[in-house]
């Protein structure tokens, strides 16, 4: 018998076209924000260190915060989808306002950076934790929502890859058309462009999915007696849901293969393109200098950003069939095992030959956990959150969301912080390498530099998967287990008058 769908195929549609715009937002920022501040504003790299972790340290606070009043309130509008309407906006201005790029300098610059940077994650929360908790409340069916969220995450992975391809294109185009004799003014006014262009169609399509989404499942509500658990206490102390936390977190490395592939471009290769092709750079003029350079960071980071879309997106679209048939347990873990195992050889690779095109079938096999892990997370929350209903009757879907934006989020902190971390070691000065005088390439570090940036997208995303899979052995909702907690939640959901809407 054909098990009923709630979920059509419009509505499905219209959800993970909102998630495509958010994800070109999102990618937006985690992939770009950190060269922004590092190389274009040229920040200091105490101060982008401190922001970065400041920032986590409050998103620890914000998003289970975030997750209780979304758990704890209900509007005329719904549960879940007024967010996308109050956030959307906000969330735009802030994109557009931390590629600004003012006219300010020195403590002026770090407190206006630091202002919409901490706005910026704080809208951010209020749109994702609801956004992401929509999975649970529009079908009630395990199986479809794993199907709703596999879907879904295909086109978020689409959209997060769009601000790549507007980099790529702005690397080719804009040297033609801006002014590029200054190389810092010049990175200012690319990256508003990019900026601008990214949140116009993101914010779009983001607004455009609150008028398609039916909000079907409604828990009973059940008043807090007096001596019980309260919401925080029954998340953090559900084992499931705590072992998804500490994966995700161990899995933060992954996010190096994006946030760090620009930094790559920049410190670890020179590939020279067009007319620059067996040209000597030092015997060019700044302008060509620029424009070479550029081309080259172009190129490189359009190698990384491919090798990661056929890898992870390869993967995301597989996820569908995949879990039907493969435990996600053995699933992520046979995934990221092979991850690492890549990612050493891609090591090995960087290390005796520096040749970015022999990297690249391993580069694609170490970004396939990527998108099993992206994918992965919110149905582990959502089984997690299963478990939690039928031992407790609560549901805490905001704060179980709140656990999936939280590890996004400080993995993308996580990253940036060991981006700048690199830098210190190793001795780079952004200010050196790119000035109003003169502009550097990878060739003019040493081989040990090359490779130390180089690290942070093979030893550093190796270390994190192999790291990410420990503590899925010790999560026990899969297999007999879970089809027994299915059959058990089904029989107390009837025997409660659990209400879905049709």
């Amino acid at each position: 018998m054909e098990e009923k769908k709630y979920v059509g195929k419009k509505e499905l549609w219209m959800f993970a076209l909102g998630a495509g715009g958010q994800g070109m937002i999102y990618a937006m920022m985690s992939s770009y924000i950190s060269d922004y501040y590092v190389n274009v504003l040229q920040l200091n790299l105490w101060f982008v260190l401190g922001l970065m972790l400041l920032a986590r340290v409050w998103d620890a606070i914000n998003d289970p915060l975030m997750g209780m009043i979304v758990d704890s309130h209900t509007t005329k509008w719904g549960k879940m989808k007024p967010y996308i309407l109050f956030a959307s906006v906000p969330i735009a201005v802030l994109t557009i306002l931390m590629y600004l790029s003012p006219d300010l300098k020195g403590t002026s610059l770090m407190v206006f950076c630091a202002v919409v940077y901490i706005a910026w994650g704080m809208c951010y929360t209020m749109a994702d934790v609801p956004f992401w908790g929509i999975p649970n409340i529009i079908t009630p069916d395990t199986k479809e929502r794993g199907s709703v969220i596999s879907f879904t995450k295909i086109i978020n992975s689409v959209g997060s890859a769009f601000p790549e391809i507007f980099f790529f294109i702005a690397s080719l185009v804009l040297p033609k058309i801006i002014d590029s004799s200054n190389v810092v003014e010049y990175g200012k006014k690319k990256y508003l462009i990019i900026a601008v262009a990214v949140v116009a169609i993101g914010s779009l399509l983001y607004i455009n999915s609150y008028f398609h989404i039916k909000e079907r499942v409604v828990p009973p509500i059940h008043k807090r007696q007096k001596g019980e658990a309260s919401s925080l206490k029954r998340v953090f102390t559900c084992k499931p849901l705590m072992l998804v936390l500490l994966m995700g977190v161990l899995s933060s490395g992954r996010y190096m293969v994006q946030a760090a592939a620009i930094h790559v471009a920049r410190y670890a290769f020179y590939i020279p393109t067009g007319k620059y092709k067996g040209v000597d750079l030092a015997s060019l003029s700044y302008a060509d200098r620029v424009a070479a350079i550029d081309a080259s960071v172009g190129l490189v980071k359009t190698v990384f950003q491919i090798c990661a879309i056929v890898g992870m997106f390869g993967a995301t679209l597989l996820m569908p069939a995949l879990m039907k048939k493969i435990d996600y347990k053995k699933l992520l873990i046979y995934t990221c095992i092979a991850g690492a195992v890549s990612s050493l050889f891609t090591t090995l690779i960087g290390w005796f030959t520096n040749n970015l095109y022999a990297c690249i079938p391993f580069i694609i096999i170490s970004s396939i956990p990527l998108g099993v892990i992206n994918v992965l997370t919110g149905a582990l929350i959502g089984d997690g959150l299963d478990y939690l209903e039928l031992k407790t009757g609560y549901r805490d879907n905001g704060l179980g969301s709140a656990i999936q934006g939280f590890v996004n989020k400080i993995g993308s902190a996580l990253s940036t912080c060991g981006i700048i971390v690199m830098y210190m070691l190793i001795n780079i000065d952004p200010s050196e390498m790119y000035s109003a005088t003169a502009v550097k390439s990878a060739l003019d570090l040493t081989h040990a530099q090359n490779f130390a940036v180089f690290s942070l997208v093979s030893v550093i995303p190796g270390v994190s998967l192999l790291l990410c899979s420990i503590p899925m052995f010790f999560y026990k909702i899969s297999g007999k287990e879970k089809e027994k907690m299915i059959e058990e939640l089904k029989a107390k959901r009837e025997a409660e008058g659990f209400n879905v809407a049709e």
